[in-house]
């Protein structure tokens, strides 16, 4: 007999528990959930204290049956799914099915749990099991009631009034809700013109430049000087002056490192860092968790990637310390240890931060083994953990006043500079608007000094709309609402594109047509399901159930009754009043592109008005059927075409030997496009195609433009056969070419990222 069958999520995860745990134990992977709510109405009865039913999918089928066939020679089961709510979720269901077939009868199931994949804490996990939690499968069933009930209630309804519309989420709503409205902020933003003022001086050790901060007596706020004459006025007034250093004031400021890594703020900076998507980093975070290949054996590389946690245990702060002092010596090393507090109520999901397993495997040392991408995410996780317990930095501020001698103007320019990088030296947070940070360099000044003026310079600026949600902003967004948790920031993000209710273009979200129209109908008809504080709200109190102190039938009793007689209510909308209601929401979205009379441009009797088709939302004449004039509504993607707020017909990439390069989409797909040149007109300009292999060629940059335009590219010699290695793409995708030999490669956007170094490894 076995010691026992374990179970647990993915085969990578099986492979590297094999590892530790020994021939005595069988893992098996449950390949996620085994089950799911049947995918109809009346999957929840709501009469029956929200009684569920339940299907298996094909893959659950097989393995249920491969459970419950091993369970007979062993008479222990381990359920080792992962250490949160929809992990306890996953064992929940296999315990429930096992109980009907009575699989289970004189057999011990326990519950293992572990937040890192390595041998100690696995054998910790297993010395000492648990049962399942309750609170947690009891949190994760309100969740899943409460997401059908939205879902299989209002899609329907979304369906029947509002054409066009895919579904309506719980939270995914909302999200489209803060996109929506923040594109529809930046339509109705009205630039405002402003002119700020410099002054160029000469001192005896050098030049400084200073801004103008006080003028005849007042200071000068951002908006204050409006016109170019408004500023030419004060620049002649300038010009007749004489100045000097009035003050100088030195200080130094401490900055304080940042803390570990939730899954929050890891997915914005491998966003802003890495340019990796949600998605994209959680899965590779996944490989890292669940185990890489080195040497020979599974290693779990990171601690467990689904938390809102920033607290690190003492033995990762202690590794942490003895590699700071070891690599970077004691000035770098703080006197007692960094303490970081969580701010998640959820105490049973609020583990460690993400963090390495190792403090013995640094990023270089493991580098052959990783995949770019791979290692990429873990040298940001690593110098992220290792910096939150180094010391502050110590920034040296300078900054000087310099005054007119009537002390009718006055000019202020601050400088800065490191006097000691502490954990600067390893990790700098990246922000989403970055903006070049460096300080004016300053002579050496004295106050008292006369300054001799050089020039005044006026330039000119215009107030900014705010920005776009990218994905780093969006999720920011949502944590900071307490909408959604570490689990489901990549999901909202991915449901909102694959529904087509927003496009992520160059990494920014724009809604498209029937995002507007949906949030529109949601905000008119259903406006206390998309409020952000409701939301919120509603999040809480499912980390209450799982804290254990609300009853979840209660909390979706308190939920539904209000929500269904919202949807009743519903059915009696007619189509004129949904009409009526949006164009009134969001009229200058509808009609942008229409005449301010919206007179119809044919019959020149009929008024433009939003029409609700079977196929969706257009625009057309009041007087139809006489006049069938119809326009198409705010076309937003790049799949659709251009559109006169924000134009796809061409985006500069960047510049390369001069030329602007150009991304571009045709009738046969994306590509590339350089700028002719003036002697080159009557050509066609350059164009490089882009590989339809390539899922999202909106995230290429310009060195893969350059890269596409070389191939088939020469990537250096082979140093034992003295080959040249050749990177080039055939029909039926990307391979190396290194004399003969050919090696074929992933159908990915990484082959433009091919080096020397990676190629050799692969032959």
């Amino acid at each position: 007999m076995l010691k026992g069958i374990v179970i647990v999520e993915s085969p990578a995860k099986a492979k590297t528990l094999e590892t530790y745990l020994g021939k005595d134990y069988k893992v098996i992977a449950s390949y996620g959930h085994i089950r799911d709510l049947v995918s109809k109405n009346g999957s929840v009865d709501t009469n029956n204290h929200y009684k569920m039913l339940w299907e298996f999918n094909e893959r659950g089928k097989r393995q249920i049956k491969e459970i419950s066939d091993c369970i007979k020679t062993s008479d222990n089961l381990f359920l080792a799914t992962d250490p949160d709510r929809e992990g306890e979720a996953i064992s929940w269901h296999i315990l429930e099915v096992l109980n009907e077939k009575k699989a289970l009868t004189n057999k011990n199931v326990k519950r293992v749990v572990f937040h890192e994949i390595t041998k100690s804490a696995v054998q910790k996990a297993f010395n000492s099991p648990k049962e399942l939690n309750q609170n947690l499968i009891n949190a994760y069933l309100a969740r899943r009631v409460l997401d059908y009930l939205v879902g299989f209630s209002l899609s329907p309804v979304l369906w029947r009034k509002m054409p066009g519309a895919k579904s309506a989420g719980r939270v995914q709503s909302v999200a489209l809700r803060l996109i929506v409205e923040r594109e529809l902020e930046i339509q109705a933003f009205k630039p405002e013109e402003y002119w700020s003022i410099f002054g160029i001086f000469s001192a005896e050790n050098g030049i400084v430049t200073a801004s103008l901060t006080h003028f005849d007596g007042e200071k000068l706020e951002k908006l204050s000087i409006k016109t170019e004459e408004e500023a030419n006025k004060i620049k002649e007034l300038l010009d007749k002056k004489e100045y000097f250093v009035d003050k100088i004031e030195k200080k130094s400021l401490k900055r304080n490192p940042y803390a570990p890594f939730t899954t929050s703020t890891l997915q914005q900076d491998a966003v802003r860092k890495l340019g990796f998507s949600s998605k994209k980093t959680m899965q590779i975070a996944q490989k890292l968790y669940e185990g890489i290949l080195i040497n020979g054996a599974m290693n779990g590389l990171i601690t467990y990637m689904r938390t809102d946690s920033v607290v690190l245990s003492n033995e990762a702060i202690e590794g942490s310390r003895n590699y700071i002092e070891s690599e970077y010596g004691k000035k770098y090393l703080p006197e007692s240890p960094r303490i970081y507090k969580t701010k998640t109520k959820n105490a049973q999901e609020a583990h460690e931060a993400i963090r390495p397993t190792s403090f013995s495997k640094s990023p270089n040392s493991i580098k052959q083994f990783l995949s770019e991408d791979e290692y990429s995410l873990y040298d940001l996780i690593w110098k992220r953990t290792i910096s939150s317990q180094m010391e502050s930095a110590i920034i040296d501020q300078i900054t000087v006043n310099i005054l007119s001698k009537d002390k009718k103007a006055r000019f202020k320019v601050v400088g800065s500079t490191v006097a000691f990088d502490g954990f600067l030296k390893l990790y700098v947070e990246s922000t989403d608007n970055d903006k070049d940070e460096k300080s004016e360099k300053l002579p050496i000044l004295k106050e008292k000094e006369e300054l001799e003026l050089n020039k005044i310079d006026c330039q000119q600026h215009f107030t900014q709309p705010p920005p776009r949600f990218n994905e780093a902003s969006l999720v920011k967004k949502l944590e900071d609402l307490g909408i959604g948790r570490p689990s489901t920031y990549a999901t909202i993000i991915n449901v909102l594109q694959e529904r087509g209710y927003a496009a992520l273009q160059r990494r920014t979200f724009f809604p498209e047509s029937i995002g507007y129209l949906t949030t529109s109908f949601l905000r008119s008809f259903f406006s206390r399901y998309v409020q952000y504080d409701f939301t919120a709200t509603l999040e809480e109190e499912l980390d209450d159930i799982s804290n254990g102190k609300l009853f979840w039938e209660k909390v979706i009793d308190e939920f539904w009754v209000k929500f269904n007689n919202e949807i009743q209510k519903s059915q009696e909308l007619s189509i004129s009043t949904v009409i009526e209601l949006v164009e009134k929401d969001i009229g200058s979205y509808v009609f942008k592109d229409v005449d301010s009379k919206r007179e119809c441009p044919i019959c020149r009797e009929g008024k433009i008005n939003l029409k609700l088709g079977k196929y969706g939302a257009f625009l057309g004449c009041s007087k139809y059927p006489e006049c069938k004039y119809t326009k198409k509504l705010g076309i937003q993607s790049l799949e659709e075409g251009n559109q006169k707020n924000h134009t796809f017909e061409k985006i500069e990439v960047g510049k390369w030997n001069g030329e602007a390069i150009f991304f571009k989409k045709g009738p046969y797909g994306y590509y590339f496009e350089w700028e002719k040149t003036k002697d080159e007109k009557g050509k066609k300009p350059k164009r490089v195609s882009i590989p339809k292999f390539i899922s999202d060629p909106t995230e290429l940059s310009l060195e893969d433009a350059i890269t596409l335009s070389q191939l088939p590219k020469n990537l250096g010699k082979e140093p034992n056969a003295n080959e040249d290695v050749i990177l080039t793409l055939g029909r039926f995708g990307p391979f190396l070419k290194i004399g003969k030999q050919s090696i074929k490669l992933e159908k990915d956007i990484n082959f433009l990222r091919m080096k020397l170094e990676n190629a050799l490894k692969l032959i």
